[in-house]
């Protein structure tokens, strides 16, 4: 018995940790834990001769005039004459009063019990669930002595593969499903993630067949043309699918930031929230450029063997060494490209809740302006929007939520150590294994973090020149 667990012991390992993860994570319900303290809101109806509402207390109400003269006077008159005359403003006595219990809102603390009733949070639930056991398994795969002679089947290396293709699979699914959401989003909204897939798949097919060992730090000879082109496309799909997450993200922080001094407490967050946006936005735009050349060639260290000939003169020789030494190995410069991709990953988890409140408030700034935009306020607008972000909330979850898990998982398989499916015949055959694990994976993670900080610096710079507004 023990000399079979000693043969065994890291697949029993893997599959003990597996177990116990999916037990924790599913009698403690950490995905709905997780999301448990935000606000949401909503827009009740016809509260105003209701006496058993007197003691519910708004979050927001409209402010009281101060001038009684500034009323909305005359307003039923107005809309029902007949013949009105335009020079003749005669108006009655008759005084309209706003009824203001109608255009308040209420704000409610999550809780499990409200999350598990709203669309798409069985879906959250599955994908945080094999979400966690794959990275789980990834991990421990990194701390287990691995024996090439037993195969990764025995030696639990296939397990942890197996299970980040899984969630990968389940990730990309999802993320298909919700980019073409009938009211979730825009048509407009869809149709640029489909022309922006398209774009995606042609700039990768380019770079994995033209450009990516000059200008992009990716060594994908090793790939036959099928390989490349079946990369081309599921990169392709991504980048459509990863449209609208971040445009949700850019809008999460251009709200949570107050980038229009908006001075309002309930729409803006605290200082660590927005600490946390900055940090996010910060860490994928400067992942994403450690694997441009041009770029990255400011932090390797060069040493030039000719720099010494004869006709090289003293001030060449010194300013070339000043210059060629600023840096460090590419050893060290490759390990510090795997830990930003690794903290741009982990980034985007810290700033989910942030993200996610400030898409709630989002409603709330449309109520706001409808509010105030007139006399007579319009509020089926911002009922419908308080609504349907209520409704979508596990989806808008789900948006920021996936992005991350890609960058890890992928990251993860990157960092995969020894041959899979060795011993399994046939299979390497027709399926690039190693290459699969580590070259493509990587560039794949590279890839989610580009994509993420090139929508969401484009979506700022189109806010910030006006040409976008939230409404």
């Amino acid at each position: 018995m023990l000399s079979i667990f000693v043969e065994y012991k890291n697949l029993i390992l893997q599959a003990a940790l597996c177990l116990s993860v999916t037990l924790f994570v599913t009698l403690l319900r950490i995905p709905a834990r997780f999301l448990e303290g935000l606000f949401t809101y909503i827009h009740p109806e016809n509260l105003g001769n209701d006496q058993n509402q007197s003691s519910i207390r708004a979050a927001i109400r409209k402010p009281q005039s101060t001038d009684s003269s500034s009323g909305l006077e005359g307003y039923k008159n107005l809309s029902s004459r007949e013949n009105p005359e335009p020079k003749k403003r005669n108006r009655s006595k008759e005084k309209f009063e706003f009824d203001e219990s109608n255009a308040q809102i209420f704000r409610l603390r999550l809780v499990d019990s409200h999350l598990e009733s709203r669309l798409y949070f069985a879906e959250y639930r599955n994908a945080f669930v094999y979400s966690i056991v794959a990275l789980s398994s990834l991990l421990l795969h990194r701390f287990l002595p691995v024996s090439e002679d037993t195969g990764t089947l025995f030696n639990g290396g296939l397990v942890p593969v197996l299970l980040a293709l899984v969630a990968v699979c389940k990730i990309f699914v999802l993320l298909g499903k919700i980019s073409f959401e009938r009211s979730a989003s825009k048509r407009s909204e869809k149709q640029m993630s489909i022309l922006l897939g398209f774009l995606g798949f042609l700039s990768v097919l380019s770079i994995v067949f033209v450009i990516s060992p000059s200008v992009f730090d990716f060594e994908l000879d090793s790939v036959d043309g099928f390989g490349k082109f079946s990369i081309a496309v599921f990169v392709g799909c991504l980048t459509g699918f990863l449209f609208m997450p971040a445009t949700k993200s850019a809008r999460s922080f251009w709200l949570g930031t107050d980038q229009l001094r908006w001075n309002l407490s309930i729409i803006s967050c605290g200082w660590i929230a927005r600490m946390l946006l900055y940090m996010n936005l910060l860490a994928i735009i400067f992942a994403s450029l450690l694997w441009i050349n041009p770029l990255a060639e400011i932090f390797v260290k060069k040493n030039n063997p000719d720099i010494k000939g004869r006709n090289s003169s003293l001030r060449t020789r010194d300013a070339y060494e000043l210059a060629g030494n600023v840096g460090m190995a590419h050893s060290d410069f490759t390990k510090l490209r795997l830990w930003c991709l690794l903290v741009s990953g982990l980034s985007q988890i810290v700033a989910l809740r942030p993200n996610l409140q400030m898409y709630l408030n989002e409603a709330v700034l449309s109520w706001y302006q409808r509010l105030h935009a007139s006399k007579v306020p319009d509020l089926d607008f911002s009922r419908a929007k308080i609504f349907l972000h209520n409704y979508y909330l596990c989806l808008a979850v789900l948006q920021f939520f996936t992005p991350s898990m890609l960058v890890l998982l992928f990251l993860g398989l990157s960092k995969f150590e020894g041959d899979l499916f060795t011993n399994i015949p046939f299979v390497c055959d027709v399926f690039p294994c190693s290459v699969f694990v580590k070259e493509v994976a990587l560039f794949i993670a590279w890839w989610v973090v580009f994509v993420c900080a090139l929508f969401t610096s484009a979506s700022l710079a189109l806010y910030r020149r006006g040409f976008l507004y939230i409404y």
